[in-house]
């Protein structure tokens, strides 16, 4: 090694000791009769010493250097005469004795420093040099502890941790597939793994009873802060095993990820029911660190002559506490906030509860003192609470009040990034229905398992068949999903039928699953967690570009090498690649 310590690591306790280190010069200070330079490596900042006693040359080349030159030094500890407490080096400096210029450096862009001046454009750009900053090296550090503890804990419950191919076909569910195009098989293609998903049944049907794999996943779909098109799960599947058992082991790794993590003590995660989490909370993964339940109106406001409560599928609230003295100016915001294109309601109807007792509502001419009261009760409201309230088509209106109320929660102040609040929601709709293709899809993938009771709903009411699926739910993100799969062909062919494929696609798209569900598969099941997701909830960001080391933008592209790109016509024509379309 060129060094022999780094930058993070010496302390009062290694006075007068002969080192020499390595790193970037983040900053220097000439003070005529002495040169301060604070010098870097990924480990911490030590700083370095030169007086007038010193080699003139060596002296005269301290003071040249600039922000970001690679140098070696050696020298003495000795005890610093102004102390930094807020750094652990803050003790001592290096009284240099040889100095050696490395690698020259150009002015950076923006300054390499926790609070930079670069914007995020510039510094995608320039990642490798964002990537020396504390803030995003220390989320890459925390990504890989989380690595680490997830490999800890599943081995030591006997998981075996399988690569599966990156190679692999084509599917018509799900997202849209990236494609590789074949040059030995011209015309064919193979398509990146959205999941391992086929392949880690396939481990279960193997006799493999426990696979885990941190895997890197790839999506052609529409991007946003917790979306990228190339990702990384934690991707779990455990054969002879119910539901209860998945809960149990991955609550366990989940509480065990904050314990040694975070240093927090999870209680017990409660579970609750999706039927339940889109009537309370008009979301199927619920921010559960403030209250803020959704009270359904229909029996009380209904045929008092106001139409838009009356021409209402459903009228449902929320009681924002403490908010009774906003102004009209306030509630305007929060009707023009529902309005934007992105929630699209057209209305708000508020019911203040005055400090004074008072029920004051913005359609008092419809509705009598009594029957606010009833409101109020509904409510369970108090003086200084404000009642606010949607109406429409049920699943449109719980949607666009859920946005609501995650508002509120921001303007309350109440989702605070160092709160965690963790959630199982349960019972999923094995089917949805999409109105652009006219037919049923599934809503996690066409392998999750109905419930047993539910089965004989396939043919007669499909819509109201229950899933054995799970997510994971913190902070109202989803960080993990999964479910029982099925394992037997008979059921397999059954829901291939129902999410409209002919026996002919079932067995041309997914027959290696079915043909191997008659060679002994047992009953199965699994999970995959978002593990960029995790490790920004874990770091309280609210994108996952900054715990991903070279991450695309919100258009997909890599702005530091350019990609993705044309290629040469050499290689479109070995591919058999058209380019006059």
């Amino acid at each position: 090694m060129l060094r022999t310590h780094t930058c993070g690591e010496l302390t009062i306790a290694d006075l007068n000791k002969e080192v020499t280190l390595t790193g970037w010069v983040q900053k220097s200070r000439d003070l005529g009769g002495m040169t301060f330079i604070d010098m870097r490596d990924r480990y911490g900042i030590t700083q370095l010493t030169f007086n007038s006693d010193d080699n003139a040359e060596m002296r005269a080349q301290a003071r040249e250097l600039g922000r970001e030159f690679v140098i070696k030094v050696s020298g003495r500890v000795i005890e610093r005469s102004n102390k930094n407490q807020k750094m652990p080096t803050g003790e001592i400096e290096i009284k240099v004795s040889k100095l050696e210029l490395l690698n020259a450096a150009k002015l950076p862009p923006f300054l390499i420093e926790d609070e930079t001046d670069g914007g995020d454009d510039l510094r995608m750009k320039y990642r490798y040099l964002d990537l020396r900053r504390n803030p995003v090296r220390s989320n890459l550090v925390l990504r890989h502890k989380m690595a680490q503890e997830v490999r800890r804990y599943l081995d030591g419950l006997d998981f075996i941790e399988v690569e599966t191919p990156v190679l692999i076909k084509s599917t018509p569910e799900g997202a849209r597939d990236f494609v590789v195009p074949s040059r030995m098989n011209p015309g064919e293609f193979y398509a990146l793994p959205q999941s391992p998903q086929t392949f880690k049944q396939l481990l279960m049907v193997s006799g493999f009873d426990r696979y885990f794999q941190i895997v890197k996943c790839f999506r052609d779909e529409d991007l946003r802060a917790d979306r990228q098109p190339e990702f990384t799960q934690i991707d779990c599947e455990m054969a002879f095993i119910e539901q209860e058992d998945i809960l149990n082991v991955f609550e366990g790794l989940i509480r065990t990820l904050f314990k040694n993590i975070k240093g927090i003590d999870l209680a017990e995660v409660p579970r609750m029911q999706y039927a339940d989490a889109m009537r309370l909370y008009g979301s199927d993964k619920p921010d559960t660190r403030f209250d803020m339940k959704f009270v359904e109106l229909n029996d009380i406001v209904k045929g008092k002559d106001f139409p838009v409560f009356d021409n209402a599928e459903l009228v449902v609230g929320i009681n924002a506490k403490g908010c009774a003295e906003y102004t009209r100016k306030q509630i305007d915001e929060l009707t023009d906030f529902i309005k934007r294109p992105q929630i699209g309601a057209t209305g708000l109807i508020y019911l203040r509860h005055g400090a004074d007792g008072s029920l004051k509502s913005s359609v008092d001419k419809f509705y009598s003192e009594d029957e606010l009261k009833k409101w109020s009760a509904a409510f369970n409201s108090e003086p200084g609470d404000l009642i606010l309230i949607m109406a429409g088509q049920t699943d449109k209106v719980r949607k666009q009040l859920n946005e609501l109320r995650l508002e509120m929660g921001n303007r309350l102040g109440l989702r605070n990034k160092d709160t965690f609040a963790p959630l199982w929601v349960l019972d999923f709709p094995l089917l949805e229905w999409d109105e652009e293709s006219g037919r049923y899809h599934a809503m996690h993938h066409p392998f999750t398992s109905p419930k047993p009771e539910d089965i004989a709903m396939l043919d007669t009411n499909p819509g109201q068949v229950r899933a054995n699926a799970y997510d994971m739910v913190v902070n109202g993100t989803e960080i993990g999903g999964g479910s029982i799969r099925i394992h037997d062909r008979e059921l397999q062919s059954l829901m291939f039928k129902h999410l409209g494929f002919s026996v002919e696609e079932a067995q041309k798209q997914f027959g290696f699953l079915l043909d191997a569900f008659e060679y002994g598969a047992p009953p199965h099941g699994g999970i995959a967690f978002g593990f960029d997701r995790l490790v920004s909830i874990f770091a309280g960001l609210d994108s996952i570009r900054d715990v991903i080391a070279f991450p695309k933008n919100n258009s997909g592209r890599d702005v530091m090498i350019d990609s993705p790109s044309t290629i040469a016509d050499e290689q479109l024509k070995e591919l058999r690649i058209n380019t006059t379309i």
